[in-house]
């Protein structure tokens, strides 16, 4: 039996962005539901430390993201864990279609499905995954405790996750594919100062190396001379970046060429009442504040354009 449901609003994703939507949502008094068919609180929620969250100093990603859930819940917002697998545009109700089968409708959508990790694509990546390769080094690296690491990735994730391998580890190996990091200037002085950890410049990973338990190596090439070799480690740390988890996006919504959804600045998109906030959304910078900023933003533009359907006024603002 199919239950259907009636909101004002409906969030589909539960990080920093979706949550944040959902506090102003309900500080606005509108009827919302938050959908997320993983942990709330999001990818923040596997993360060490936060650092550069504004009035919040020396918090976990964990505690950040309890906070963050304990504040919406202080308003009364209902998030309920259960995997959203369609969403429809639609006149005058945008639908959801839940994993159970229930469709649930709503005047404004705000899709905050957030980012997946990229992966590298290579011979061995996937064989070795959770035996030797780790995409968050919060959660595996205990399991290096006293050995060799390689870190991939050039942005502030990969060179936080290399220090904190370089407390766990004996060294650390940062491959980067070009010749300067992306990473914030006081994360790079602290990895330059760092003595365990090691800077491979301009060079890819071509293959990871293992028998059939560990990886013991990988092959690398230098992008600028061609010089190809191996280097031994016992694992690898994937952190070249997230694409966008845009495969529940309506075939309507306008999209850029890298599958982030296009907004204005309400986080609108090209579609009266579908909003997109958070790592989803084609912007500058992904950042936690950022995608709090989007959250807030979206949940205000939200509440004026169900004010403005609720009248029968035409979409403007």
């Amino acid at each position: 039996m199919t239950i259907e449901e009636i909101y004002e609003v409906i969030i589909v994703g539960g990080g920093p962005a979706g949550l944040t939507a959902g506090l102003y949502c309900k500080r606005a008094a509108l009827k919302t539901v938050l959908f997320e068919k993983g942990l709330i609180g999001g990818q923040i929620a596997i993360s060490k430390d936060v650092e550069n969250y504004p009035g919040v100093e020396g918090i976990t990603g964990f505690d950040l993201a309890e906070k963050l859930v304990h504040h919406t819940q202080s308003y009364g917002l209902t998030c309920i864990q259960q995997e959203v697998v369609a969403v429809n545009a639609g006149s005058p109700f945008h639908s959801v279609r839940l994993a159970n089968g229930d469709l649930q409708y709503a005047s404004a959508l705000i899709l905050a499905a957030g980012g997946s990790v990229r992966k590298l694509g290579i011979p061995g990546e996937a064989e070795y995954l959770g035996v030797g390769v780790s995409y968050c080094a919060t959660c595996d690296g205990f399991f290096f405790r006293d050995k060799t690491v390689v870190v991939v990735g050039g942005g502030d994730t990969a060179v936080e996750e290399a220090l904190y391998l370089s407390k766990l580890t004996t060294r650390v190996f940062l491959v980067h594919r070009g010749n300067a990091l992306r990473a914030s200037k006081i994360l790079q002085s602290r990895l330059m100062a760092d003595p365990r950890i090691e800077v491979i410049w301009n060079t890819v990973i071509t293959e990871i190396k293992g028998d059939e338990r560990n990886v013991n190596a990988v092959s690398f090439e230098n992008i600028d001379s061609g010089e190809k070799g191996e280097l031994s480690t016992d694992g690898v740390f994937i952190f070249i970046g997230y694409s966008p988890n845009n495969q529940l996006i309506p075939p309507e919504v306008r999209m850029n060429e890298r599958g982030f959804v296009i907004t204005d600045e309400k986080c609108e998109t090209n579609v009266p009442g579908i909003f997109a906030i958070g790592d989803l959304r084609q912007k500058f910078a992904n950042q936690i504040v950022v995608a709090a900023a989007d959250g807030c933003i979206a949940a205000l533009a939200a509440a004026h354009y169900v004010e403005m359907q609720k009248a029968g006024s035409p979409h403007s603002y």
